[in-house]
This record gives C-alpha cells, sequence and structure tokens, in this order.
C-alpha cells in the first residue's frame, strides 16, 4: 500500500485534496462513540460551558495530526516506527503497552456504542450486539484487501451520514444560536474538570498520531524537497477540512444535549436514554432513529480506523507481522469483556463508562506528543524539513497543557487537594494511584530530557529520500 496512490492521475483541481482521504480515515477517531459520551453529558449537565473545550482541542488535533503526517511524509516512517529506532527497547515496549491501553480503551467505546446502535434500531440485546461488532474486524481487513482509496470512500460516506443525521437533530431541536458565544469563553470548575478532560481525549486521541504518520505513506511523493514540501501543504489541507468537519459534528451532538436535555434538567447517564428522551422533547420519532443510525455508523468508521492503528502500533513498536486478524482479534476481545460487565450489570451506565474510556485516552496522550514533538524538531531525522523556532514553542505549550490538565485531574482524584481527607491519611488506592503517577511522571521525563539515537543508517535526509525513492514493504526496503 505504501506509494500506492499518486497524484498525477486525477484532475488537477482534485490534486489539492490528494490527502484528505488519509486525513478523514483520521477524522473518524473524532467521531465516535466515546465522543458522543463526553459531548452528550457535557451538553446535559453543563450547556454550552464546555463548547469551547471542543475548539480549542480541535486545535491541537489539528496541529499535531499535522506534525503527524510531516513526520511520515519527510522521513518514510510512522510514529511507531520512529520510536523503536530512537528510544532503548524498554522504553519502546512500555510506549507500546500505554498504546495499547488506548487503542483498547478506544475499542471498548466502539463495541458499546455498536451495540446500543444495535439495540435501539434493532432490538439486538447489547450482549449480542457487542460480540457482532467484535467479529466485524473480519469485514474491515476484507475491505483493506481492496485498496485503500475504496476503504477511503466507504468511510467518507458513513461520515456523510452521521453529519446528515446530525443536522436534522440540529434542525429539530431549534438552539439558540446567540446563547453559543458564550460557550466559547473559557471556564472549567472542578466540577467539570473530568468531563473536560474527556472530551480532550476524545478530539486528541493518541493513536491516532501513529495512524496519520502510517496513512500518509499510502501517497507517493518524490524525495525532492519542493515536492515534500507541496505534500505537505495538500496534507495540511485535507487536515483542516477533516477535522473541522468532526469539530461541526461534535459540537451539534453538545448543542443539540445542551438545548433538549440540560434544558429540560435532565442529565444523560445511558445511550439509550438519550435515544428515548429525544422523542417526548423533540416530538417526533424521527429524531430518535436520526440519532441511533448516527451512532451504528460512528461505530462502524471508527472500527475501521481502530484496525488499522492496532496493526500499525504493533508491527512499528515490537517490529512483528502477526496475522492482522490476530492481533485486531486480541484487542477486540479485550475491549468485549467490560461490554459483557456493562449487559450484566444492568447496562444503565453506557455513557459513565465511554466517559472513563476518554479520560484514559487523554492520561496517554502525554506519551505520544513528546516523542512527536522531538523527532519532528530534530535536524538529525528530518533535515532540512525540521520545525521552525514557532512550531516547536506551540508544540510545547500544547503539551504543557495537556499535561498540566491531567496532573490537575490526577491529583484531584487522589484527594491532593483536600486538606481534610489528607489529615486522616491517605487510603491504599490513594497511594498505589500516586505510585503510578510518579512513574508516569518519571517516564515523562525521561522521553523530555533523553537524547534520542540518530537514524540508522545515516542522516534523515539520505534515510527519507531512500525510503521515497524505493517502495516500503513490511518495513524493508525493496528495489523496484
Amino acid at each position: 500500500m505504501i506509494g500506492s496512490v499518486r497524484g498525477s492521475g486525477g484532475p488537477s483541481r482534485l490534486r489539492p485534496l490528494l490527502f484528505l482521504g488519509p486525513a478523514l480515515m483520521v477524522s473518524v477517531g473524532y467521531m465516535d462513540p466515546g465522543n458522543w459520551a463526553t459531548d452528550l453529558e457535557g451538553g446535559s449537565r453543563f450547556g454550552y460551558q464546555l463548547l469551547w473545550v471542543l475548539v480549542v482541542s480541535n486545535f491541537i488535533a489539528l496541529f499535531l495530526q499535522h506534525l503527524s503526517a510531516r513526520l511520515g511524509i519527510v522521513t518514510g516512517l510512522d510514529l511507531a516506527q520512529a520510536c523503536r529506532a530512537a528510544y532503548p527497547p524498554r522504553i519502546v515496549f512500555t510506549l507500546w503497552v500505554l498504546c495499547q491501553i488506548a487503542i483498547i480503551a478506544c475499542d471498548l467505546a466502539e463495541v458499546i456504542g455498536s451495540a446500543v446502535a444495535l439495540n435501539l434500531l434493532f432490538g439486538i440485546p447489547i450482549l449480542a450486539g457487542a460480540m457482532i461488532t467484535a467479529l466485524d474486524v473480519f469485514l474491515v481487513l476484507l475491505l483493506q484487501r481492496h485498496g485503500m482509496q475504496r476503504l477511503e470512500a466507504i468511510v467518507a460516506v458513513l461520515i456523510l451520514t452521521i453529519a446528515g443525521c446530525l443536522a436534522l437533530e440540529l434542525w429539530y431541536a431549534q438552539p439558540e444560536w446567540r446563547e453559543l458565544s458564550r460557550g466559547l469563553v473559557p471556564r472549567v470548575t472542578p466540577e467539570s474538570l473530568y468531563i473536560a478532560v474527556a472530551m480532550l481525549g476524545a478530539t486528541v486521541m493518541p493513536h491516532n498520531l501513529y495512524l496519520h504518520s502510517s496513512l500518509v505513506k499510502t501517497r507517493a511523493v518524490k524525495s525532492s524537497t519542493p515536492a515534500r514540501r507541496l505534500a505537505l501543504r495538500r496534507s495540511l489541507i485535507g487536515t483542516v477540512l477533516a477535522l473541522n468537519l468532526a469539530l461541526l459534528i461534535n459540537a451539534s451532538i453538545l448543542i443539540v444535549a445542551a438545548d433538549v436535555f440540560h434544558t429540560a434538567g435532565a442529565v444523560v447517564n445511558d445511550l439509550r436514554e438519550a435515544h428515548a428522551l429525544l422523542v417526548p422533547l423533540l416530538g417526533t420519532t424521527v429524531a430518535s432513529t436520526l440519532f441511533a443510525i448516527a451512532l451504528l455508523c460512528a461505530g462502524q468508521s471508527a472500527t475501521m480506523t481502530g484496525t488499522m492503528a492496532g496493526q500499525i502500533v504493533m508491527s512499528g513498536f515490537l517490529g512483528l507481522e502477526f496475522s492482522p486478524a490476530t492481533v485486531r482479534l486480541a484487542t477486540r476481545l479485550l475491549a468485549v469483556a467490560p461490554a459483557v460487565i456493562v449487559s450484566v450489570a444492568g447496562e444503565s451506565s453506557t455513557v459513565a463508562l465511554l466517559v472513563a474510556t476518554q479520560v484514559v485516552l487523554s492520561l496517554q496522550l502525554p506519551f505520544a506528543i513528546v516523542p512527536l514533538l522531538k523527532l519532528t524538531g530534530s535536524r538529525a531525522w528530518m533535515g532540512d524539513m525540521v520545525t521552525g523556532g514557532t512550531t516547536r514553542v506551540t508544540g510545547s505549550a500544547v503539551a504543557l497543557m495537556v499535561i498540566g490538565v491531567n496532573a490537575w485531574l490526577v491529583a484531584q482524584t487522589l484527594g491532593l487537594f483536600d486538606a481534610s481527607a489528607a489529615g486522616d491519611g491517605f487510603a491504599l488506592w490513594q497511594i498505589v494511584g500516586g505510585g503510578v503517577a510518579s512513574l508516569a511522571t518519571a517516564l515523562l521525563l525521561y522521553l523530555v530530557w533523553t537524547p534520542m539515537r540518530p537514524p540508522h543508517p545515516g542522516s534523515a535526509q539520505s534515510q527519507s529520500a531512500s525510503v521515497n525513492d524505493r517502495p516500503l514493504i513490511n518495513g524493508e526496503l525493496h528495489s523496484n
């Protein structure tokens, strides 16, 4: 698939959209059932108050996804492959474990969301729906065999379906557009911090950074500097279009939740509860049907990109070429287990569970951001395509913001801000949590301060030139 899509074959007016396909594949992760849960709870509990979080998170996602694409286009390596070359084996294995946790958390959101949608549309029990969703990995793997552009086209259709359904939901909800500006004023309270962090994790997903750096390699790019700069501009156009569409979809969910549920004083704790409440509150059954269709499309489109991310991470970090079906089924089965627990427990808290998975994504995010910033800011790796000073400063600010918000949530969760609780001593779970947080902090400091290995063999320039001049198959260079 490497270099399989060329920019010279289509109409000239469409060539600037050459990289829109990879960007669309990445964007579906920003509108999966986990996003639905965070947007529904954020809107139903706090109205428009957290709308600004979506806007800021989208800016962070745009910035980081463009850097991810830059790494793939310039070096010919995805982020996982580059980390394996730049860090010692123990660190590489740790980063893989952390990324795998994020993928499992995302899988869980997809499984639960799709299972709920199947239940709403066809009356299939949650447990059976979870099993069906776990097996749809084979459909994804089958579609991959027919070429990347066909898979991208299917994802585009699913995205347009989601957008169309939510546009109709907005029309039924009749939001107060003048009030939306208040939601763009940054403010976070201790009560809304957890949801704000979950919205950040749902929007800026760590494994999407690995995915994007790999997907751009499907586009054939010549090794010359002008050709790469043109590819970067086209990639930026595709990323801006796709991620802003994802922003509009997420904002639509939050706005509908604010206008329909928050106005009525109803806090949504379950996706099926949201579906049921839409009928009496909006006065039409069409709204609830559209909700279920859009949710199913969101879950299935995210499944496709999740399948590819799992393959890329496993191969890139560990250099192991397991069967894609084996890799994906293993992660899917790990995600199905909590879905079964939810089914047995009464299926009444799907939103809370999905929000928790997005918090996990946010906590994993710094361990992908720091290596990405260091790699793209290294002249040894990027040659004359290294990021400039403004980009490096912006990247540092983004990393500090994400780390700071996560640290705030961890400290609040552990009760470090509660003087009365601290006076009574710490419980075992607080001690364990503090230990895990200390280890995570130590790993982050290591990633920040320890110099990376230079690319081997030769400089980044010579390496990336050789990769772009010849096809890259299964991580090995082959002559034409």
